[in-house]
């Protein structure tokens, strides 16, 4: 079973000390990650991702900049998209998940 973990090669620590995950980065290594699948007649068999439901601001973009972080930080060990973020990711693997099925 191959499995795309796509949060932790992407962790970058900002001069102010805070670790963070940029969304358009984790985004662009699942599609990576689905363009080889595709390339080699094979199929990702999942994605592990870090979420929370709650509204933090420890990933940037989806809708938060790096300004944002200071807002709700509030992982104690690596930074977890939001609800919102994750919900955003959820549709645009789905479409990913079509468009291969074609």
């Amino acid at each position: 079973l191959w499995v795309s973990d796509p949060m932790h090669g992407n962790t970058v620590t900002l001069p102010s000390g805070l670790k963070t995950r940029s969304f358009e980065a984790i985004l662009r290594e699942i599609e990576r990650s689905f363009d080889v699948h595709e390339a080699e007649g094979t199929f990702l068999g999942g994605v592990h991702f870090e979420l929370t439901g709650e509204d933090v601001t420890e990933c940037i973009g989806a809708g938060l900049s790096e300004a944002d972080l200071d807002r709700k930080y509030l992982s104690v060990c690596d930074p977890r998209l939001n609800g919102r973020q994750g919900i955003d990711l959820a549709f645009r693997v789905a479409e990913l998940i079509r468009s291969n099925l074609n």
